[in-house]
């Protein structure tokens, strides 16, 4: 039987693009002579739905969309994610399903066993778990077609915890299955590559089976799917692997001793460094987010600094430098280094770009506020003030050019509440929330490795400052980002307590006060952006901690 993984990129809620992509890859896939075509987890309406499962109209257009894909499996078979309705008067309205279609019908309906309710994972809002885990038949083979979650209960999560009390897998194990097929929108982390093929390995290895892992590509607000689809055999050994961020149909042929040849391969690629991983993560997080959004252009300011470089690069390479506007904000703190810096990144990126000073506006705001502040010492006031003032004028070029603001926040200064509300931490989309300062420094001399100095060395290795005041260094209120971002890291992915934390440098009066950092600014982030997601454990969705708390 020949087999095709459609590793495709989804549009949530567009139905008829997600249509017409699926069709065209179903005539494509019988152009080539494959008996079944393999689609990911809810490619009909695109993951994640989220509330749109509420609305029966949406539901109704759901179920149009598959009697149209249904109608184009004539000669071919397809697996088809897509959200159907519970006919049990009980439990939740709606199962999430893989549908067989062959001859213009749905000739089975799988419902996924495992709902995930953690991190950014929220299906058990909307969806029934399934308690049947039953072979399906196919051209004579026996298919154990399993979605996405369904096969992650092979490994225990970060505490050492199996989540789940039923084991699809150990179910099918029995049951002798010539292949598992798995259809997932499995979203993107630096770690979670490797995550997902120990879960194959496992998955192989207990059904004595090889493995068809399909998963999704693209991004879809904050979340960023890489597809990376395995195929594995049946003693655990990759076969194939697609190529990661990148759309394509590949096809193989699974004999009746369940042996599997290459027919049309996805190069099985080796995985990527990090860096690579996490840029090109980025590069499409952008270029979805507008692109879906039926938005081309950006704007943002440049000071000089890191941050900016890196967000100013990636933009440009999502959307095209045309389409990036960059602005520099001096004050009267500003170095002419840091103008210079500036002025030669966007030499090199080769985008639009123009100065305008905040001291006009800084000082018409002092004056005003003259004799409230009257007989008061400057202090952070004053440096709130010129962030806010800058945010002013960016989203006045956003509002009448059209531009949408990049932020250019990191996830040190985020954690820490490193930054101003309603200044610096504006814009539409955090571009770089998700990785802490230290990585991106990382990121940057990877940028420099695919385009030779593009981003000005000076930027890389000048110490980092916000400028806010003569002399200003990150360090005169942050520890070294080495030091901070071991501490940030160990508190919010590893979710370790201050009392646990133990870093060489750092003595527990300093991890304290980190911690504490972060606990007292969950207010700010509650207001920021969306964060394209690239760790395992990202502010937003993933980290829901409350506000008004009192917790040590």
């Amino acid at each position: 039987m020949k087999i095709a993984l459609a590793q495709l990129n989804f549009h949530v809620g567009n139905l008829a693009s997600n249509t017409g992509k699926i069709k065209e890859c179903i005539a494509e896939a019988k152009q080539a002579g494959v008996d079944l075509v393999i689609f990911s987890e809810l490619a009909v309406c695109g993951y994640p739905p989220k509330d749109l499962l509420f609305h029966d109209g949406f539901i109704n257009a759901c179920e149009k969309s598959v009697k149209e894909i249904a109608s184009a499996c004539i000669g071919i078979g397809a697996i088809v994610g897509a959200p159907v309705r519970n006919k049990d008067k009980r439990g939740k309205a709606l199962y999430n399903a893989a549908l067989l279609l062959e001859d213009g019908k749905i000739v089975a309906e799988i419902h996924k066993s495992l709902i995930p309710n953690y991190d950014v994972f929220d299906e058990y809002r909307y969806f029934e778990p399934s308690d049947k885990n039953e072979l399906v038949e196919y051209k004579g083979f026996k298919l154990a077609i399993t979605i996405c979650e369904d096969i992650w209960c092979q490994i225990p999560d970060s505490r050492g915890r199996h989540l789940y009390k039923n084991s699809p897998v150990e179910k099918f194990s029995k049951l002798q299955p010539d292949c598992i097929i798995n259809i997932s929108a499995s979203p993107f982390s630096y770690i979670h590559a490797k995550e997902r093929e120990q879960v194959c390995t496992g998955v192989a290895q207990s059904c004595k089976a090889p493995i068809f892992y399909l998963n999704t590509i693209g991004a879809n607000t904050d979340l960023i799917f890489e597809g990376g689809s395995i195929v594995m055999d049946s003693n655990s050994k990759v076969i194939d692997r697609m190529e990661n961020f990148k759309e394509g149909l590949s096809v193989y042929a699974l004999a009746v001793d369940k042996k599997i040849t290459i027919i049309k391969g996805g190069k099985n690629i080796p995985e990527a460094d990090p860096a690579r991983l996490i840029h090109d993560a980025l590069v499409l997080g952008i270029k979805d987010y507008f692109g879906k959004n039926n938005l081309s252009k950006a704007v943002l300011g440049l000071s000089g600094g890191i941050d900016s470089a890196v967000v100013l690069a990636l933009a440009a390479e999502a959307l095209g430098k045309d389409n990036v506007h960059a602005i520099m904000l001096p004050s009267q703190y500003t170095s002419k280094e840091s103008l210079k810096d500036a002025a030669d990144l966007v030499k090199n990126i080769g985008c639009s770009y123009e100065t305008i000073s905040i001291e006009p506006s800084f000082n018409a705001l002092t004056k005003s506020l003259g004799e409230t502040f009257k007989n008061m010492p400057a202090d952070v006031t004053e440096e709130n003030m010129q962030a806010r003032v800058r945010s002013i004028i960016l989203m006045a070029v956003s509002n009448k050019m059209g531009n949408l603001l990049l932020n250019t926040s990191n996830k040190s200064e985020l954690a820490t509440g490193y930054g101003t509300l309603y200044g610096d931490m504006s814009g539409a989309l955090s571009v770089i929330g998700d990785l802490y300062k230290t990585m991106v420094y990382t990121l940057a001399e990877y940028i420099n490795t695919v385009t030779p100095n593009l981003i000005p060395k000076n930027i890389i290795t000048k110490a980092p400052t916000a400028e806010l005041k003569p002399n200003q260094k990150d360090s005169d209120s942050l520890p070294e980002y080495e030091l901070l971002d071991k501490i940030l890291y160990n508190y919010i992915e590893l979710e370790k307590s201050a009392d646990e934390i133990k870093i060489d440098g750092a003595d527990k009066a300093l991890i304290s006060k980190v911690v504490a950092m972060v606990n007292r600014n969950e207010y700010k982030r509650n207001q920021f952006a969306p964060i394209l997601r690239i760790s395992p454990k990202a502010f937003g969705t993933g980290r829901r901690m409350p506000i008004v708390a009192k917790y040590n």
